[in-house]
Protein backbone atom coordinates (compact mmCIF):
# COMPACT_ATOMS: atom_id res chain seq x y z
CA UNK A 1 0.00 0.00 0.00
CA UNK A 2 1.37 3.43 -0.68
CA UNK A 3 1.94 5.34 1.91
CA UNK A 4 0.64 9.14 2.82
CA UNK A 5 3.74 11.53 2.15
CA UNK A 6 3.69 12.83 5.52
CA UNK A 7 7.29 10.71 7.19
CA UNK A 8 9.71 10.35 9.53
CA UNK A 9 12.96 10.07 8.09
CA UNK A 10 15.60 9.01 10.75
CA UNK A 11 19.32 9.50 9.78
CA UNK A 12 21.07 6.87 11.26
CA UNK A 13 24.44 8.16 10.04
CA UNK A 14 23.47 11.78 12.06
CA UNK A 15 22.26 9.24 15.27
CA UNK A 16 26.09 7.89 14.95
CA UNK A 17 27.61 11.13 14.74
CA UNK A 18 25.94 12.28 17.87
CA UNK A 19 26.98 9.31 20.18
CA UNK A 20 30.78 9.77 18.68
CA UNK A 21 30.16 13.39 19.72
CA UNK A 22 29.85 11.63 23.46
CA UNK A 23 32.19 9.28 22.92
CA UNK A 24 35.25 11.68 22.11
CA UNK A 25 34.16 13.48 25.30
CA UNK A 26 33.72 10.10 27.59
CA UNK A 27 37.35 8.95 25.81
CA UNK A 28 37.67 5.30 26.05
CA UNK A 29 37.76 4.47 29.60
CA UNK A 30 33.88 5.41 30.44
CA UNK A 31 31.37 2.98 28.82
CA UNK A 32 28.11 4.25 27.25
CA UNK A 33 24.78 3.12 28.13
CA UNK A 34 22.16 4.68 25.45
CA UNK A 35 19.21 6.00 26.45
CA UNK A 36 16.61 4.23 24.38
CA UNK A 37 13.35 4.43 26.50
CA UNK A 38 9.93 6.02 24.98
CA UNK A 39 11.06 4.29 21.68
CA UNK A 40 13.81 6.26 21.48
CA UNK A 41 12.27 8.99 21.71
CA UNK A 42 10.37 8.43 19.00
CA UNK A 43 12.60 7.41 16.78
CA UNK A 44 12.33 3.90 16.77
CA UNK A 45 13.96 2.16 19.79
CA UNK A 46 14.95 -0.99 17.49
CA UNK A 47 16.56 0.51 14.53
CA UNK A 48 18.51 3.13 16.90
CA UNK A 49 19.53 0.52 19.43
CA UNK A 50 20.66 -1.09 16.90
CA UNK A 51 22.36 1.02 15.02
CA UNK A 52 24.19 2.55 18.39
CA UNK A 53 25.11 -1.25 19.27
CA UNK A 54 27.34 -1.70 16.12
CA UNK A 55 28.38 1.82 16.97
CA UNK A 56 29.74 0.70 20.79
CA UNK A 57 27.05 1.02 23.05
CA UNK A 58 27.77 -1.11 26.09
CA UNK A 59 24.12 -1.32 27.29
CA UNK A 60 20.95 0.34 26.96
CA UNK A 61 18.36 2.08 29.47
CA UNK A 62 14.71 2.00 29.19
CA UNK A 63 11.66 2.74 31.11
CA UNK A 64 9.31 -0.27 30.77
CA UNK A 65 9.72 -4.26 31.10
CA UNK A 66 7.97 -4.24 27.73
CA UNK A 67 10.66 -1.66 25.86
CA UNK A 68 13.20 -4.24 27.47
CA UNK A 69 11.86 -6.94 25.59
CA UNK A 70 11.23 -5.45 22.59
CA UNK A 71 14.84 -5.20 22.16
CA UNK A 72 15.62 -8.68 22.86
CA UNK A 73 13.16 -9.84 20.59
CA UNK A 74 14.96 -7.79 18.32
CA UNK A 75 18.02 -9.60 18.57
CA UNK A 76 19.76 -6.93 21.16
CA UNK A 77 22.61 -8.69 23.11
CA UNK A 78 24.00 -5.44 25.10
CA UNK A 79 22.79 -5.43 29.28
CA UNK A 80 19.60 -3.52 29.01
CA UNK A 81 18.71 -1.67 32.32
CA UNK A 82 15.12 -0.82 33.25
CA UNK A 83 14.27 2.56 34.52
CA UNK A 84 11.03 2.33 35.76
CA UNK A 85 9.40 0.51 38.51
CA UNK A 86 8.83 -3.15 38.30
CA UNK A 87 5.67 -3.94 39.43
CA UNK A 88 3.79 -7.17 41.18
CA UNK A 89 3.45 -9.30 38.37
CA UNK A 90 6.46 -8.14 36.03
CA UNK A 91 9.07 -10.20 37.77
CA UNK A 92 9.18 -13.34 34.68
CA UNK A 93 10.31 -11.46 32.08
CA UNK A 94 13.11 -9.85 34.06
CA UNK A 95 14.51 -13.69 34.01
CA UNK A 96 13.13 -15.01 30.85
CA UNK A 97 14.37 -11.37 28.56
CA UNK A 98 17.92 -10.73 30.72
CA UNK A 99 16.94 -7.22 31.96
CA UNK A 100 18.44 -5.48 34.85
CA UNK A 101 16.20 -3.39 37.32
CA UNK A 102 16.99 -0.76 39.33
CA UNK A 103 16.14 -0.81 43.16
CA UNK A 104 14.69 2.00 45.39
CA UNK A 105 12.16 0.17 47.95
CA UNK A 106 13.30 -2.92 50.01
CA UNK A 107 9.78 -4.33 49.22
CA UNK A 108 10.56 -4.56 45.35
CA UNK A 109 14.22 -5.80 46.63
CA UNK A 110 12.32 -8.72 48.52
CA UNK A 111 10.42 -9.83 45.95
CA UNK A 112 12.94 -9.66 43.36
CA UNK A 113 14.63 -12.01 45.65
CA UNK A 114 12.06 -14.10 46.18
CA UNK A 115 11.20 -14.58 42.41
CA UNK A 116 14.90 -15.42 41.71
CA UNK A 117 15.36 -18.11 44.72
CA UNK A 118 12.03 -19.73 43.04
CA UNK A 119 13.93 -20.03 39.57
CA UNK A 120 17.07 -20.99 41.36
CA UNK A 121 18.93 -17.59 39.77
CA UNK A 122 20.64 -15.04 40.86
CA UNK A 123 19.40 -11.50 39.31
CA UNK A 124 21.72 -8.35 38.34
CA UNK A 125 20.06 -5.23 40.11
CA UNK A 126 21.33 -1.91 40.32
CA UNK A 127 20.80 0.40 43.10
CA UNK A 128 19.26 4.28 42.71
CA UNK A 129 20.08 6.71 45.28
CA UNK A 130 17.97 10.19 45.20
CA UNK A 131 20.73 12.22 46.04
CA UNK A 132 18.43 15.25 45.79
CA UNK A 133 16.25 15.02 42.67
CA UNK A 134 13.47 14.27 45.35
CA UNK A 135 11.89 11.54 42.76
CA UNK A 136 12.84 8.25 43.27
CA UNK A 137 15.58 6.19 44.84
CA UNK A 138 16.47 5.18 48.34
CA UNK A 139 17.28 8.36 50.85
CA UNK A 140 20.87 8.74 52.31
CA UNK A 141 19.46 8.46 55.59
CA UNK A 142 17.59 5.14 54.56
CA UNK A 143 20.88 3.88 52.93
CA UNK A 144 22.11 1.96 55.97
CA UNK A 145 19.39 0.04 56.31
CA UNK A 146 18.83 -0.98 52.86
CA UNK A 147 22.14 -2.07 52.62
CA UNK A 148 21.95 -3.82 55.85
CA UNK A 149 19.08 -6.23 54.13
CA UNK A 150 20.32 -6.36 50.74
CA UNK A 151 22.87 -8.52 52.03
CA UNK A 152 20.60 -11.05 52.93
CA UNK A 153 19.35 -11.37 49.86
CA UNK A 154 21.06 -14.07 47.95
CA UNK A 155 19.03 -13.88 45.04
CA UNK A 156 20.21 -10.64 44.14
CA UNK A 157 23.68 -9.07 42.87
CA UNK A 158 24.53 -5.59 43.08
CA UNK A 159 26.03 -4.26 39.75
CA UNK A 160 25.47 -0.65 39.22
CA UNK A 161 25.22 2.15 41.94
CA UNK A 162 23.50 5.18 40.26
CA UNK A 163 21.81 9.01 40.65
CA UNK A 164 20.10 11.45 39.11
CA UNK A 165 20.74 15.01 38.69
CA UNK A 166 18.66 17.71 38.92
CA UNK A 167 19.97 20.58 37.47
CA UNK A 168 22.43 19.57 35.14
CA UNK A 169 21.29 21.92 32.59
CA UNK A 170 22.43 24.36 34.82
CA UNK A 171 26.26 23.98 35.27
CA UNK A 172 26.54 26.93 37.46
CA UNK A 173 24.14 25.59 39.91
CA UNK A 174 25.42 24.43 43.98
CA UNK A 175 22.71 21.37 43.72
CA UNK A 176 25.40 19.84 41.31
CA UNK A 177 28.25 19.69 43.35
CA UNK A 178 26.52 19.29 46.61
CA UNK A 179 24.14 15.87 44.65
CA UNK A 180 27.38 14.40 43.81
CA UNK A 181 29.00 14.79 47.37
CA UNK A 182 25.89 13.17 48.36
CA UNK A 183 26.64 10.35 45.53
CA UNK A 184 30.09 9.95 46.16
CA UNK A 185 29.63 9.24 50.87
CA UNK A 186 26.93 6.90 49.10
CA UNK A 187 29.06 5.20 46.56
CA UNK A 188 32.03 4.72 50.02
CA UNK A 189 29.17 3.65 52.37
CA UNK A 190 28.09 1.12 49.33
CA UNK A 191 31.94 -0.24 49.30
CA UNK A 192 32.21 -0.33 52.85
CA UNK A 193 28.68 -2.66 53.43
CA UNK A 194 30.73 -5.39 51.02
CA UNK A 195 29.56 -5.09 47.79
CA UNK A 196 31.74 -4.33 44.60
CA UNK A 197 29.23 -2.85 41.62
CA UNK A 198 30.89 -3.04 38.36
CA UNK A 199 28.95 0.37 37.43
CA UNK A 200 28.96 3.71 38.45
CA UNK A 201 26.83 6.30 36.72
CA UNK A 202 24.94 9.96 37.35
CA UNK A 203 26.21 11.80 34.30
CA UNK A 204 23.02 12.44 31.80
CA UNK A 205 23.54 14.38 28.51
CA UNK A 206 23.75 17.42 30.04
CA UNK A 207 26.50 16.56 32.95
CA UNK A 208 28.40 14.54 30.31
CA UNK A 209 29.36 17.54 29.02
CA UNK A 210 29.51 19.89 32.11
CA UNK A 211 30.47 17.77 35.32
CA UNK A 212 33.00 15.72 35.81
CA UNK A 213 32.45 12.24 37.81
CA UNK A 214 35.85 10.52 38.06
CA UNK A 215 34.23 8.37 40.54
CA UNK A 216 31.80 6.95 37.35
CA UNK A 217 32.71 4.62 34.71
CA UNK A 218 29.27 4.99 33.11
CA UNK A 219 27.63 8.00 31.17
CA UNK A 220 24.11 7.82 30.18
CA UNK A 221 23.33 9.73 26.89
CA UNK A 222 19.96 10.62 25.90
CA UNK A 223 18.81 13.74 24.14
CA UNK A 224 22.25 14.26 22.80
CA UNK A 225 22.30 11.40 20.91
CA UNK A 226 18.71 12.52 19.10
CA UNK A 227 20.37 16.17 18.02
CA UNK A 228 18.42 18.18 21.16
CA UNK A 229 20.96 20.46 22.66
CA UNK A 230 21.11 19.09 26.47
CA UNK A 231 21.86 22.72 27.97
CA UNK A 232 21.49 26.06 25.89
CA UNK A 233 25.29 26.75 26.97
CA UNK A 234 26.61 23.98 25.55
CA UNK A 235 25.58 24.90 21.90
CA UNK A 236 29.16 26.54 21.14
CA UNK A 237 30.70 23.09 22.13
CA UNK A 238 28.53 20.56 20.26
CA UNK A 239 28.05 20.37 16.71
CA UNK A 240 24.93 17.75 16.74
CA UNK A 241 22.97 16.59 13.67
CA UNK A 242 19.02 16.58 13.69
CA UNK A 243 18.62 12.67 13.78
CA UNK A 244 14.50 12.79 13.11
CA UNK A 245 13.50 14.95 9.51
CA UNK A 246 9.78 15.12 9.45
CA UNK A 247 8.47 15.95 6.15
CA UNK A 248 5.08 15.98 4.10
CA UNK A 249 3.91 17.09 0.66
CA UNK A 250 1.58 20.02 -0.41
CA UNK A 251 -1.84 18.03 -1.04
CA UNK A 252 -3.26 21.79 -2.61
CA UNK A 253 -2.71 25.27 -3.26
CA UNK A 254 -5.50 28.31 -3.29
CA UNK A 255 -5.57 31.50 -4.21
CA UNK A 256 -7.60 33.59 -1.45
CA UNK A 257 -8.12 37.23 -1.43
CA UNK A 258 -7.13 39.92 0.90
CA UNK A 259 -8.80 39.44 4.21
CA UNK A 260 -9.86 35.78 3.78
CA UNK A 261 -9.98 33.85 7.47
CA UNK A 262 -7.92 30.93 7.17
CA UNK A 263 -8.63 27.59 9.05
CA UNK A 264 -10.90 26.89 12.38
CA UNK A 265 -12.05 29.65 13.99
CA UNK A 266 -10.31 32.52 11.91
CA UNK A 267 -7.59 33.57 14.03
CA UNK A 268 -5.24 33.95 10.69
CA UNK A 269 -6.73 36.62 7.94
CA UNK A 270 -4.87 37.15 4.80
CA UNK A 271 -3.17 40.77 4.57
CA UNK A 272 -3.35 40.65 0.74
CA UNK A 273 -3.76 38.26 -2.08
CA UNK A 274 -2.22 35.09 -0.83
CA UNK A 275 -1.21 31.76 -1.90
CA UNK A 276 -2.39 28.91 1.12
CA UNK A 277 -0.90 25.62 0.71
CA UNK A 278 -2.30 22.56 2.72
CA UNK A 279 -0.12 20.08 4.30
CA UNK A 280 -1.64 16.51 5.21
CA UNK A 281 0.05 16.70 8.93
CA UNK A 282 -1.54 17.85 12.18
CA UNK A 283 -2.43 17.87 15.60
CA UNK A 284 -2.41 13.49 15.21
CA UNK A 285 0.59 13.27 13.78
CA UNK A 286 2.30 15.29 16.86
CA UNK A 287 2.18 18.52 14.79
CA UNK A 288 1.76 20.57 17.94
CA UNK A 289 -1.59 22.91 18.03
CA UNK A 290 0.32 25.35 19.82
CA UNK A 291 2.22 26.22 16.70
CA UNK A 292 -0.99 27.33 15.16
CA UNK A 293 0.32 30.91 13.64
CA UNK A 294 3.95 30.71 14.72
CA UNK A 295 5.21 27.49 13.67
CA UNK A 296 7.55 27.55 10.45
CA UNK A 297 8.13 24.98 7.59
CA UNK A 298 11.09 24.62 5.24
CA UNK A 299 10.24 25.11 1.68
CA UNK A 300 11.59 25.16 -1.70
CA UNK A 301 14.93 27.12 0.46
CA UNK A 302 12.66 29.38 1.87
CA UNK A 303 11.00 29.44 5.51
CA UNK A 304 7.31 29.65 5.39
CA UNK A 305 4.67 30.15 8.08
CA UNK A 306 1.84 28.55 9.43
CA UNK A 307 -1.20 30.34 8.52
CA UNK A 308 -4.42 29.41 11.15
CA UNK A 309 -4.92 26.59 13.50
CA UNK A 310 -3.21 23.77 13.07
CA UNK A 311 -6.19 20.97 12.47
CA UNK A 312 -6.16 17.39 13.81
CA UNK A 313 -5.24 16.22 10.31
CA UNK A 314 -4.39 19.38 7.99
CA UNK A 315 -2.01 22.29 8.42
CA UNK A 316 -2.40 25.06 6.47
CA UNK A 317 0.80 26.89 5.52
CA UNK A 318 1.18 30.48 3.58
CA UNK A 319 3.55 30.15 0.71
CA UNK A 320 2.78 33.28 -1.63
CA UNK A 321 6.49 34.63 -1.56
CA UNK A 322 7.80 31.08 -2.41
CA UNK A 323 8.88 31.47 -6.75
CA UNK A 324 7.84 28.37 -8.75
CA UNK A 325 5.57 26.41 -5.65
CA UNK A 326 3.36 23.42 -6.79
CA UNK A 327 1.10 20.94 -5.46
CA UNK A 328 3.57 17.68 -4.48
CA UNK A 329 6.68 20.08 -3.16
CA UNK A 330 8.04 18.21 -0.40
CA UNK A 331 7.93 20.74 3.27
CA UNK A 332 10.19 20.24 6.08
CA UNK A 333 8.47 20.58 9.53
CA UNK A 334 11.28 19.78 11.76
CA UNK A 335 15.02 18.60 10.76
CA UNK A 336 17.18 19.46 8.14
CA UNK A 337 16.18 20.10 4.28
CA UNK A 338 17.74 18.64 1.14
CA UNK A 339 17.83 21.90 0.08
CA UNK A 340 19.38 23.48 3.23
CA UNK A 341 18.74 24.88 6.32
CA UNK A 342 17.22 22.83 9.47
CA UNK A 343 14.18 23.58 12.74
CA UNK A 344 15.83 22.06 15.35
CA UNK A 345 13.38 20.03 17.76
CA UNK A 346 14.55 22.90 20.08
CA UNK A 347 13.53 25.64 17.99
CA UNK A 348 10.47 24.36 17.64
CA UNK A 349 10.28 23.17 21.49
CA UNK A 350 11.06 27.46 22.16
CA UNK A 351 8.11 27.91 20.26
CA UNK A 352 5.83 26.59 22.50
CA UNK A 353 7.03 26.52 25.48
CA UNK A 354 8.29 23.05 26.08
CA UNK A 355 11.37 21.03 25.35
CA UNK A 356 12.80 18.83 22.69
CA UNK A 357 12.48 15.95 24.36
CA UNK A 358 8.11 16.29 24.44
CA UNK A 359 8.52 17.59 20.69
CA UNK A 360 10.37 14.10 19.28
CA UNK A 361 8.59 11.96 21.83
CA UNK A 362 5.07 13.63 20.54
CA UNK A 363 5.31 12.54 16.76
CA UNK A 364 2.58 10.00 16.92
CA UNK A 365 2.93 6.00 15.95
CA UNK A 366 0.76 6.98 12.16
CA UNK A 367 3.24 8.81 11.15
CA UNK A 368 6.12 5.96 9.55
CA UNK A 369 9.37 5.82 10.24
CA UNK A 370 11.88 5.79 7.65
CA UNK A 371 15.94 4.58 8.39
CA UNK A 372 18.03 6.05 6.18
CA UNK A 373 22.09 5.89 6.44
CA UNK A 374 21.73 2.54 8.03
Amino acid sequence: MIQRPTRAEIDLAALRHNFDQVRRQVGEQRDILAVVKADAYGHGAVAVARTLEAAGAAAFAVALVEEGVELRRAGLQRPILVFGAILPGQEAPLFEFDLTPYLFDLETARRLDQAARERGRVLSVQLKIDTGMGRIGVLPQDLGTFLAELKTLGGLRLDGVMSHLALADESQSPLNAAQLQVFRNALDQVRQAGFAPRWVHLSNSAAIFSLATPECNLVRPGIVLYGGLPAAELAPRLELRPVMNLRSRIVQLKSLPAGAGVSYGHHFHTSRPSLIATVPIGYADGYNRLLSNCGEALLRGQRVRVAGRVCMDWTLFDVTEVPGVAVGDEITLLGSAPDGGSITGDEWAERIGTISYEVFCGISKRVPRVYLGS
